[in-house]
């Protein structure tokens, strides 16, 4: 298709994919504002550095170790009951949290496990969600789909922390945090009855699923990455970018917006967070309507050595005005690289190793997220956050520029 022929946000065009948008950025938004009153909750609590660190390894660490495992099961067991279980884990928690919250009774051991539950939730949503939406949309409309999907994260994100300290702040942190276990509400319920998944697909797509076979399982879909030039790339790219900035930069915020010393911290901290949020939806809104940067593994590999440099620009600015629109930048880069990269890997798996390659792809760009907290944040205690973050773009320039020569090499980079 053509930019003259596309058909702008061609995945809202799908009744099934208009819920989904609307339900998961409700379980975004649901995600965020929980992280919003039950760090706060902590911190008022424990005064521990520790044990917010602790709530990084629990957020990203499950899909590392658990995204290949859920992605191979998503292809077997009905989506809709996967995500539902996420979902009501979710509520489960903050319930949870509101009852400590409420007696008093909250201890270390009590956050830890309650954490690790949220964090377990996570990876039961997110990879399983890709192939669900797959089943919504078809081929054809999924890179839209995928850029719409992470819009509505975005959402979510962007609108969380506001909602949270409201929730707070009228409410108090215990009914606020119970207030917000109804707000996973819409995607539970809507998945109730939604006609898709592995029971829904036709004769042509259901294609035999490949069986579970434990350490086999893992080489062949390892092989099966290796022998798609496009999926192994994309994977790496995704990969490559987690582990040397992810989004650990934004963990350091604070330190930034001081050192920049525009006005209030407080204040200046804020529009940084959403310059970089602002960036990603117009990115999404600018792609979707105009049918810009068609699915290629060389544009999202160029998209994501920009998004790096823009990053290692922040890091080095002293100037307040260029370090937000340098964050504007990197989000609408971020967006445009993930989005398609994500939809080239989707688009390019085998149909019956489909959940298992979008499995390994979310451990890839999600679970590796935990080591750019050494990266980024060890490394910045070390050195100052400054050199740390630019050193971390840095070499990820480099690693995406012997990625593309590499790839190049391979003729891995044709259009989906």
């Amino acid at each position: 298709m053509t930019a003259s022929q596309h058909q702008s946000f061609a995945a809202l065009r799908h009744p099934g994919f208009r819920m989904y948008f609307v339900g998961n950025a409700s379980a975004m938004l649901a995600d965020n504002c929980e992280h919003v009153i039950s760090y706060w909750a902590m911190f008022q609590k424990f005064h521990s550095s520790a044990l917010a660190g602790f709530a990084v390894l629990s957020h990203w660490v499950p899909y590392l170790a658990l995204s290949g495992v859920v992605g191979a099961l998503a292809d077997r067991l009905d989506p809709r009951r996967m995500i539902q279980a996420g979902m009501l884990i979710f509520m489960g928690v903050s319930l949870a949290w509101a009852l400590l919250l409420a007696t008093g009774a909250l201890q270390v051991w009590h956050a830890m496990l309650l954490l690790t539950l949220h964090g377990l939730a996570g990876v039961l949503w997110t990879p399983t969600a890709q192939l669900l939406i797959h089943d919504i949309v078809g081929s054809r409309d999924l890179p839209s789909a995928v850029r719409l999907g992470a819009t509505s994260r975005y959402v979510g994100t962007l609108l969380g922390p506001g909602l949270g300290s409201a929730l707070m702040l009228l409410l108090g942190p215990a009914p606020g945090i119970a207030v917000n276990a109804l707000i996973y509400l819409p995607m539970l319920l809507w998945l109730w009855k939604a006609p898709y998944g592995t029971k829904f697909r036709d004769a042509a797509q259901a294609a035999p699923r490949a069986p579970l076979r434990g350490l086999d399982d893992v080489l062949v879909t390892l092989r099966a990455m290796i022998d798609h030039p496009v999926i192994l790339s994309m994977t790496l790219l995704a990969g490559c970018a987690s582990m040397l900035v992810g989004q650990a930069y934004q963990a350091q915020m604070p330190g930034f917006a001081t050192d920049l010393g525009h006005g209030d911290p407080g204040v200046s901290y804020g529009a940084l967070l959403a310059a970089d949020a602002a960036g990603a939806l117009i990115a999404a809104l600018a792609l979707e309507s105009r049918g810009l940067l068609r699915p290629r593994a060389a544009t999202a590999l160029l998209l994501g050595l920009l998004w790096a440099a823009a990053l290692g620009g922040f890091a080095l600015t002293r100037s307040y005005p260029l370090a937000l629109a340098l964050l504007f930048a990197a989000g609408f880069l971020e967006l445009s690289w993930s989005a398609m990269a994500q939809a080239l890997v989707q688009l390019s798996a085998p149909e019956a190793l489909r959940g298992h390659v979008i499995g390994a792809y979310a451990m890839a760009a999600l679970g590796l997220r935990a080591f750019s907290g050494l990266t980024v944040g060890v490394l910045g205690n070390l050195v100052g956050i400054h050199a740390s973050l630019s050193l971390s773009a840095a070499v990820l320039c480099a690693a995406i520029a012997a990625l593309y020569v590499a790839m190049h090499r391979r003729r891995a980079l044709v259009p989906a």
